[in-house]
């Protein structure tokens, strides 16, 4: 792996503490005091008001008794949304308030590569009450979302998720703007919390929750305006539930795709052709609300055959009579065209692990199981060395990933750092929209086009949590 010094600044303003790694000349200047602007500028920390965040161990009731040892940013509360603005620094320090390691990651936001929140990729775990400062620019409105990258299942799956807005400078034309983060708990009839991990789960599907919620809150209604434009950005932020969403009969468009603006059309999901979307993903859609009063509209996702709520609005308030035309399009974001007739082909195979040994090192959570693989070698383990890339890119070209999946479950496939299209499928005709997740299916085998233009070694992995933890995972290196 990549080894370079990292800054953990400690939250009583103390000595800063640095990683024992060799420096690389790179990520030093990466690291050092400020971030480094995607487009080339150099922002001093000290020049924005920082975001003070931290994570912490609380408690909060579903529909049974409280359930103790969550995870949030809050006390007794989700994660908040956290708003920025496109083109517009930011600095978040995050302190850890927990016993266990932590990182952060911010899901979707092409970044400097030490600010990707990667243990041992790209930082030093965060110790328990010492500080990390995330400081980056972002390049690209849309909806993203954060999540631990240390201790992911546990701190995940007991809630440390949180949706992650970066505006468009303008605005488009939006009366109300509504994020729903879709994440499952596992608890018992008391409230308790269930394990998180199961090695049959791990070794398949996934171990699903029992608990469906939308920003922790089970079916919750919220208030519109009546005759109303509404943008609802929808997250799933689970740890392996894949959501079939069915939207209500009514008039909307789908108009951004994993936080950037569809470049072709997504159908609108019904009863008989539900939206597939896996974790990690996120889907922007324009709704204009009934004009009555009292009007409610359900969001819901089918499971088996069945339809399960997730979320309504209600129209309040004399109606606005808008209309969908009067939206203005979303403004594309800046992202480099790959080159399809110059790009160099690579395959990469998702399966499982041919040989089923366990995982030793059990640093920010690998799991002492081993099931899957990317090429037929599962990952070993978080911080065990002379682990390479599973593909190397020359920064500036033009690739297309093949991604071949030899098993008959799905993987969401997670790219940091990076965004591509999809451009070719065995099974299925994908919109060309660009995104940093794909929805695998079984035996499927899809390309998928990009630019290599952000240097770093980023993380490729399954965004099924138990699946990236028992070997799917391992990260592509851009130089």
């Amino acid at each position: 792996m990549m080894q370079a010094a990292y800054k953990t600044v400690k939250s009583d303003g103390g000595n800063m503490k640095r990683a024992n790694f060799p420096i690389n000349r790179r990520n030093f200047l990466l690291a050092s005091g400020a971030a480094v602007v995607a487009g080339g500028c150099q922002l001093r920390a000290e020049e924005v008001e920082p975001l003070q965040l931290r994570s912490r161990l609380t408690s909060y009731a579903f529909d049974r008794p409280a359930t103790r040892g969550l995870v949030s940013l809050l006390d007794n509360a989700p994660p908040p949304v956290i708003r920025l603005r496109q083109n517009q620094p930011a600095v978040i320090d995050l302190t850890n308030g927990l016993d266990d390691y932590t990182t952060m990651h911010w899901h979707g936001v092409r970044l400097p590569n030490a600010m990707d929140g990667v243990p041992y990729l790209t930082q030093f775990p965060i110790a328990k009450d010492e500080t990390f400062r995330y400081a980056y620019t972002p390049p690209d409105a849309g909806t993203y979302w954060y999540h631990p990258h240390c201790m992911t299942m546990k701190q995940m799956a007991h809630g440390l998720t949180g949706i992650l807005i970066v505006e468009e400078p303008d605005d488009v034309g939006f009366d109300e703007d509504l994020a729903l983060n879709l994440k499952d708990f596992r608890l018992d009839g008391d409230g308790r919390l269930l394990p998180f991990f199961t090695p049959k789960g791990a070794a398949r599907a996934g171990t699903l929750g029992n608990t469906l919620t939308a920003n922790w809150r089970i079916n919750p209604r919220h208030d519109v305006p009546a005759g109303g434009l509404v943008r609802l950005r929808i997250a799933v932020t689970d740890t392996t539930r894949l959501y079939r969403l069915v939207l209500p009969d009514l008039s909307g468009r789908i108009v951004a795709w994993d936080g950037h603006p569809v470049n072709e059309p997504v159908p609108w999901p019904t009863m008989e052709t539900p939206l597939w979307i896996g974790p990690g993903q996120r889907v922007d859609i324009a709704l204009r609300m009934p004009d009555g009063e009292g009007a409610e509209v359900s969001l819901g996702t089918l499971i088996g055959a069945t339809l399960r709520p997730l979320a309504s609005l209600r129209s309040v308030g004399k109606s606005l009579k808008r209309d969908l035309a009067e939206l203005r399009p979303l403004p594309p974001n800046p992202l480099a065209e790959p080159d399809l007739k110059a790009a160099e082909v690579r395959e990469l195979v998702f399966g499982w692990t041919p040989d089923g040994n366990g995982q030793r090192n059990g640093l920010c959570g690998s799991s002492e199981f081993s099931f899957w693989s990317i090429d037929r070698k599962p990952w070993p383990g978080d911080a065990v060395p002379n682990v390479g890339p599973v593909a190397d890119l020359e920064r500036g070209k033009s690739y297309v990933l093949r991604l071949r999946n030899e098993s008959p479950n799905m993987h969401p496939i997670h790219l940091h750092g990076l965004v591509f299209l999809p451009v070719a499928s065995n099974r299925r005709r994908l919109p060309r929209n660009w995104t940093d997740t794909i929805l695998l299916l079984k035996n499927e085998t899809v390309d998928i086009a990009l630019t290599a233009d952000n240097p770093g070694d980023w993380a490729f992995h399954c965004h099924v949590i138990e699946h990236q933890k028992t070997g799917l995972a391992g990260y592509i290196r851009v130089s």
